[in-house]
C-alpha cells in the first residue's frame, strides 16, 4: 500500500528501544503530538495477515482524530516486523512475552491519550466508518460510558456476539436444561444471548464484547482496566458489570457502527469452552447475590453434562455426525470440570 495512506496516524513511539518503567506499563510519550479523540487498541498474537487487514481497514475507514496502539504478544509469525513495515506511523509495542488479551490491553491503555479508548480485535475489519460512527454515538449518549456496535460474520450474516446479557439464575437454568438451545431466538429462554433481537436497533445492554468496545478513558482508568484475574473470557463482562454497579454506566449498542468479526464464526474447541466456563464461574461468584451463588455454580456445572448427554442421545437416534462431535466436545469439557467449576482463585465476592 502507498505510504501516504497512513499519514493520518500518530508517530510510532520508541518502545522497541526504550525500556519500560519498573511497574511494567510503558510511559506515555509526551512528544507524540496533539491528543486524539480516540485511542484504538489492538492486541495481536500470531495473526499476522488478519492484523494487517484489520489495521488497513482502520486507516481506510477512520477520519475522527485517533491513534492506533498495537501490542504484539511475542508472535512467532513475524507479526511485529510486518506491522512495523506496513504501518510505520503506528504506535507499536513489541512485547517479549505473551501478555494475553487483558494485560495486553492494560499495557496499551497505559499509552492512550484519547478521550475514548476503543478495544478492537485483530481478527476484525472495520466497515463504513464504524469507528467514526461509534464515537459520534458516544458523544450523543454520554451517560452510557461504554458503547458497542454490530458485528457480522465473514459472509456478512449477523454475528450476535457483540453484546450479550448478564448471567442470572434463570439464564443458567435455561442453559443447563437446554431451553436456550431449543429456543435460541426466544428472549425468555435465551436471555443471556439476548435472543430474538437482530441487533438492528439502538439499545441499552448489560455487556459489550471486548472485540469492539468503546469506553471513556476516565472510566477505564477509574476501573483500573481489565481485572487480570481472568486469563481469557470474562474480562469484558467483569468490566461492564463493575462499571454499572460502581459507577452508574449504562452500556449501549448502536447498529450504525458495523464491523466484521471472523473469530465469532470459527469452530468451537473444548479448551475455549473450558476457559469460558471458568470465567462464568468467576462472574457467578462475584456478581450474583451470595444466596444465589451455590445454585448458580451447580447449574453452571450441569450445563456441559446436559449437552454431552443430549449429544449422545441425538447421535444414536439420528446417526448425524454433528451430534457425536458435540457429545465428544462437551464430554471433554465435563471431564475437565475440576479445572473450571470454581472459577479463578480470588474470584469470590
Amino acid at each position: 500500500m502507498p505510504q501516504n495512506k497512513y499519514e493520518g496516524l500518530l508517530p510510532l513511539a520508541e518502545d522497541l528501544q526504550r525500556p519500560a518503567p519498573s511497574d511494567g506499563l510503558p510511559a506515555v510519550d509526551p512528544d507524540r503530538g496533539a491528543a486524539p479523540v480516540v485511542s484504538i487498541l489492538v492486541i495481536s498474537y500470531n495473526t499476522r495477515a488478519m492484523t494487517l487487514d484489520c489495521l488497513a481497514s482502520v486507516v481506510e475507514e477512520t477520519t475522527v482524530p485517533h491513534e492506533v496502539i498495537v501490542v504484539d504478544n511475542d508472535s512467532p509469525d513475524g507479526s511485529a516486523a510486518s506491522i512495523a513495515e506496513a504501518f510505520p506511523h503506528l504506535h507499536l509495542i513489541a512485547s517479549k512475552e505473551n501478555y494475553g488479551f487483558a494485560k495486553g490491553n492494560n499495557v496499551a491503555a497505559g499509552h492512550a491519550r484519547g478521550k475514548y479508548i476503543l478495544l478492537l480485535n485483530p481478527d476484525t475489519v472495520v466497515l463504513d466508518h464504524a469507528i467514526d460512527r461509534i464515537v459520534a454515538f458516544a458523544e450523543r449518549t454520554p451517560e452510557a460510558k461504554i458503547w458497542g456496535g454490530r458485528t457480522l460474520h465473514g459472509d456478512r450474516s449477523l454475528n450476535p456476539g457483540s453484546v450479550f446479557g448478564q448471567v442470572t439464575l434463570w439464564a443458567l437454568f435455561c442453559r443447563a436444561s437446554g431451553l436456550a438451545v431449543l429456543f435460541p431466538r426466544s428472549s425468555l429462554f435465551n436471555s443471556e444471548d439476548l435472543g430474538g433481537w437482530d441487533r438492528s436497533d439502538e439499545r441499552e445492554v448489560p455487556i459489550v464484547q471486548g472485540s469492539f468496545l468503546l469506553i471513556t478513558r476516565d472510566l477505564w482508568e477509574t476501573l483500573g482496566g481489565f481485572d487480570l484475574t481472568y486469563v481469557m473470557y470474562g474480562e469484558e463482562q467483569d468490566l461492564c458489570l463493575r462499571a454499572r454497579r460502581d459507577h452508574g454506566a449504562r452500556p449501549r449498542m448502536t447498529p450504525e457502527a458495523e464491523i466484521i468479526h471472523f473469530h465469532g464464526a470459527s469452530s468451537r474447541r473444548a479448551s475455549r469452552e473450558i476457559m469460558t466456563l471458568k470465567g462464568k464461574a468467576t462472574i457467578v461468584r462475584r456478581f450474583l447475590p451470595r444466596w444465589q451463588q451455590p445454585l448458580g455454580l451447580w447449574l453452571l456445572r450441569i450445563w456441559p453434562w446436559s449437552r454431552m448427554v443430549s449429544g449422545k442421545t441425538l447421535s444414536r437416534v439420528t446417526g448425524r455426525p454433528r451430534f457425536a462431535e458435540a457429545a465428544e466436545l462437551w464430554g471433554e469439557v465435563w471431564r475437565a470440570r475440576a479445572d473450571w467449576r470454581n472459577g479463578y482463585s480470588g474470584g469470590g465476592t
